[in-house]
């Protein structure tokens, strides 16, 4: 799949989506094919505040235990409580129903254009 050109990435294989100084974070196709069946989402709490490039969630698989890393500084403002109940949701549809959280942007953290990512992830 290709990486949708109105969204940012991480190297770490996040997306995000902004809007004004609110972003939506997710992970992409590319992480999701690679994790597998996820079968358990960790994310952080509304009114955490998180920094670019740290730890702030786990997504578990059936192969392994994957770090969800912050992709901007800022408070989290809302989670998505169905990926919690519905994990699968994560990876069957990572740019729409599978969202993990909103943040307040108070910095954005190191960012891929679609292209930059797409390059990124060519034969990987």
């Amino acid at each position: 799949m290709t990486a949708a050109p109105d969204l940012l990435y991480t190297a770490e294989h996040e997306w995000l989506s902004l809007a004004d100084d609110v972003a939506t974070v997710g992970i992409t196709a590319f992480a999701a094919d690679a994790l597998g069946d996820i079968v358990y989402v960790s994310l952080p709490a509304v009114g955490d505040t998180i920094a670019a490039g740290e730890p702030c969630g786990e997504l578990e698989s059936t192969k392994s235990v994957s770090d969800l890393y912050a992709p901007a500084s800022g408070v989290v403002v809302e989670v998505n409580e169905a990926v919690v109940e519905l994990p699968e949701s994560v990876g069957t549809d990572p740019f729409g129903a599978g969202w993990l959280f909103r943040i307040r942007v108070q910095a954005l953290g190191e960012t891929l254009s679609a292209d930059a990512y797409a390059e990124l992830t060519q034969g990987a």
